[in-house]
């Protein structure tokens, strides 16, 4: 059985003042605690005071997102070695956010994942769909299609090492959750996907829920046999409840 991992998207909240409150009551509330890997993704201009706070604890450090390219004339973007340079082990690729607000492609995912997974970094590869596309029964088609575009341009044995996060778009920030059925039905067509291509990478490839989870459902969406963590985003900004879902997380490793 794979360990759980559970990681935390601040998305673009926080304040040097916020963020040490945050990690003061979080911090004494996640120690020793094993069976779970923990990982905190603050915005970047956060990134070193996350650092400087996690040393010496179990958690890590994961960045929100990047550039495909190794450096030059990209003003405002960060590459995969500077995230490195800050002691990033974990970095998230294609969320939701970064395909539907900023135009994101299956193929710049793609670019992104192998420019992460180049620098050392653990790429964490988010898929869903949206509301309509759940409506209209295309959830196994559009999950498909982003898995895929990153299978056909970079070849399965690229995720080996990597992290798949399913996401539904209409459960992130809404406030809706995908019910534990629902999630392990999709995480379970994942698995199988990925058999097909290779046994090995998808029985040991860890896949994580994120939509809307918090404490109080936390437990139930992680007893589902193919889920192995949670990506969390607004819950991840309360100490209690992140904490929580770590300790949920734990008692199902």
């Amino acid at each position: 059985m794979m360990q759980s991992l559970v990681i935390g998207n601040w998305k673009m909240n926080g304040s040097l003042s916020a963020n040490e409150v945050l990690l003061d009551q979080l911090l004494p509330a996640l120690i020793d605690l094993k069976g779970v890997q923990i990982v905190l993704c603050p915005p970047f201009p956060y990134i070193s005071q996350a650092d400087s706070r996690l040393l010496g604890s179990q958690i890590l450090l994961g960045a929100q997102n990047l550039n495909a390219q190794e450096s030059g004339a990209h003003t405002g973007e960060v590459s995969a070695r500077m995230l490195k340079d800050l002691n990033c082990r974990y970095v998230l690729i294609g969320h939701s956010e970064r395909r539907s607000l900023y135009g994101e492609t299956d193929t710049d995912t793609a670019q992104k994942l192998i420019a992460a997974k180049l620098a050392g970094l653990i790429p964490v590869l988010c898929v869903g769909e949206s509301l309509q596309e759940r409506q209209s029964g295309s959830t196994e088609t559009v999950v498909a299609r982003q898995l895929q575009a990153v299978i056909d341009s970079l070849g399965i044995e690229t995720l080996k090492g990597c992290v798949i996060a399913y996401e539904p778009v209409w459960a992130i920030g809404t406030g809706e959750t995908a019910t534990p059925e629902q999630a392990q039905a999709v995480h379970g067509f994942i698995r199988r996907l990925l058999a097909r291509q290779s046994a090995a990478i998808a029985e040991r490839l860890p896949l994580l829920y994120g939509g809307s989870v918090k404490a109080d459902n936390a437990a139930a969406l992680l007893a589902q046999a193919d889920i192995n963590g949670a990506l969390v985003g607004g819950a991840s900004l309360d100490a209690a409840a992140f904490a929580a879902i770590c300790q949920a997380a734990a008692l199902h490793n």
